[in-house]
């Protein structure tokens, strides 16, 4: 990488982690409304790796060679025209929707942006766009009330560690469908582990016996499938990765697309700045271990975020 350039993710065919590379690319010159970030940290997550293998063509149009990336946070070097309220060396977070965050640089439109509070890691603040605003998402679609109890799938995972917090944090009672090893995780956070695998509508029938109220899918449609043996009404079913299996059978399919406002970004990052959320930072890895970090992830067991760490 040279001044004039910049090191970005690509990828030129559908695949596993194995097609992915890091590449040299002109440095991103800022448009009107526009500033370019020098990328701190960027999160990864299961929607990237849909859309390189293709699951997700169906909803997200792919052209090679292609770029990935939508969480971020980095210093703004540059400003495009027209831009107020943002100055070249302000610490910032938001996202990119053009697939451009996995770089050492991207151009970003300042709505996609709010001031990195001071209290947030590198790490935590570049992870923290699509968990945010999807767990905000999803809670808000099942109209939860105080005391009401509600089942979330892959509880541990990046968005469902945020979900079960945001969850209690608004005086909901959770069942954390997830492996026995974050039992302990879970019940710190004030919900009930109940693992998944055969036996488990006998589990969650055990574990609410005056019933559950609403159900939060993370994981795949045999989740949608569960939820309604339950006998959740399907306004109250939410699944932010079953898109095919919600239109086919009426749930909810709510996430990032329908949260991704600096409002909520900048609401949600208040509460992990103050503590009262968290954000576990599974594990870090180089922008040129762009292909082990997705390794780990497709093994869907990491607790929380990986995060993409570009040399600053």
């Amino acid at each position: 990488m040279t001044s004039g350039t910049a090191r970005a993710v690509r990828f030129d065919a559908f695949g596993g982690p194995e097609v992915l590379y890091v590449t040299d690319i002109p440095m991103p010159s800022p448009g009107p409304g526009e500033v370019v970030v020098a990328v701190r940290a960027a999160g990864i997550n299961p929607g990237e790796s849909g859309i390189r293998t293709g699951a997700l063509e169906f909803r997200y149009r792919t052209s090679f060679p292609c770029g990935e990336g939508s969480d971020l946070a980095g210093v703004v070097t540059a400003l495009g025209p027209g831009v107020t309220g943002f100055a070249v060396g302000d610490e910032v977070l938001g996202f990119s929707w053009t697939r451009s965050s996995h770089a050492t640089h991207t151009a970003v439109p300042v709505t996609q942006l709010i001031p990195k509070p001071p209290a947030l890691s590198w790490e935590v603040a570049g992870a923290l766009y699509v968990v945010a605003c999807t767990a905000f998402a999803a809670v808000r679609a099942i109209h939860f009330e105080a005391g009401e109890t509600v089942a979330v799938s892959a509880a541990a995972g990046g968005v469902g560690t945020l979900t079960v917090q945001l969850l209690r944090h608004k005086g909901v009672n959770v069942l954390g469908i997830a492996s026995p090893s974050n039992q302990d995780w879970l019940a710190a956070h004030g919900a009930v582990q109940v693992s998944y695998g055969p036996g488990l509508t006998q589990r969650l029938r055990a574990a609410a016996p005056d019933g559950i109220d609403a159900f939060i899918d993370l994981f795949g449609p045999q989740y949608v499938d569960l939820a309604l043996e339950l006998g959740i009404p399907k306004d109250r079913i939410n699944t932010i990765i079953a898109f095919q299996a919600a239109e086919r059978l009426g749930v909810k399919a709510e996430g990032s697309e329908q949260a991704s406002t600096v409002d909520v970004l900048t609401y949600m990052a208040g509460l992990v700045a103050d503590g009262t959320l968290e954000i576990p930072i599974a594990a870090t890895y180089a922008l040129d271990d762009v292909v082990k970090a997705f390794e780990e992830l497709d093994h869907r067991h990491t607790r929380g975020k990986i995060v993409l760490v570009p040399a600053p």
